[in-house]
């Protein structure tokens, strides 16, 4: 089994880092093979710092094509493919599989009609959960589209969170115009916070520190993220908010973020999805983040 640190155990990692980067290998850029990345997920427990790791994120249908033996745990994430019909078929999927379903993942499609799409989706989630193949406990967040938080925007997020499922925010992708600017993250994560709303993000976090990536596109960096949000709990202005992410000198982030609560970010700040485990984990290590053995 996955080890868990909770009921006051701790992880070597510290409470701001555990389970903070969802294991989204087969996703693009890395396009790993999926048992090949399910297996290198399970085998990762118990190594050191496993546990910066939360949920294999997959589609809906990979969903039959893993296994895992008894007495393995795989966690899964499952992003639906479709719209709000299909949430309840991952559920069951799971249910009759060896996967452990950790949250389910939908995006909004509809954009002449996010508030209308976001309440088909509460109905369907609602459905599945009293007819038992959704258990209360089991996340679903709701991806909402890039761009400028508009009225019906903020309207599909008051749906949301008045049904008390969660937010996703995508940071990244392979093309420019999937990666918002400081100033629209900064107003996605005022917008969650103002709604006492969990989120994650998912794409373009491999890094610690805003950065120009190789790739040509300038990337958020997850402690930037982090430490945003604490501040938008704190009371931060929109600017100052946009001034934490835009922050690219790693020395000085991490000296504001080893003063910060992040441990209490994390509870509107969930995770992101990563292609990559080794880089958020070597960034955390160079910039002196993790709490020492």
């Amino acid at each position: 089994m996955r080890p868990r640190y909770s009921g006051g155990v701790k992880s070597p990692l510290g409470p701001a880092w555990v389970g903070l980067v969802d294991d989204a290998a087969i996703f693009p850029p890395g396009n790993a093979d999926l048992v090949d990345a399910a297996t290198a997920y399970v085998d990762r427990a118990g190594t050191p710092h496993a546990d910066l790791v939360g949920t294999f994120v997959l589609r809906d249908t990979d969903v039959p094509k893993v296994a895992v033996p008894p007495g393995v745990e795989l966690p899964v994430s499952v992003v639906i493919t479709g719209g709000a019909g299909q949430v309840a078929g991952p559920a069951k999927a799971c249910a009759r599989s060896s996967l452990t379903l950790a949250g389910l993942e939908i995006a909004l499609r509809d954009l002449d009609d996010l508030a209308g799409n976001a309440r088909r989706v509460v109905t369907a989630v609602d459905a599945a959960r009293a007819e038992g193949h959704l258990a209360d406990e089991v996340p679903v967040f709701v991806e909402l589209p890039a761009g400028d938080p508009t009225y019906q925007w903020l309207a599909a997020a008051d749906e949301v969170a008045a049904a008390e499922l969660r937010l996703k925010f995508r940071t990244g992708g392979l093309e420019a115009h999937l990666f918002p600017s400081a100033t629209q993250l900064a107003a996605w994560v005022d917008a969650a916070l103002d709604r006492e709303t969990p989120f994650k993000c998912t794409a373009g976090l491999h890094n610690a520190v805003r950065h120009l990536d190789r790739d040509g596109f300038e990337h958020h960096g997850f402690v930037n993220v982090l430490l945003a949000t604490r501040r938008a709990f704190d009371g931060a202005s929109p600017a100052e908010l946009v001034e934490t992410l835009e922050q690219r000198d790693g020395a000085t982030l991490a000296a504001e973020a080893a003063e910060a609560d992040l441990a209490g970010a994390r509870r509107w700040f969930t995770s992101f999805g990563s292609c990559s485990i080794s880089e958020p984990l070597d960034d955390l290590t160079a910039l002196g983040l993790l709490e020492k053995p």
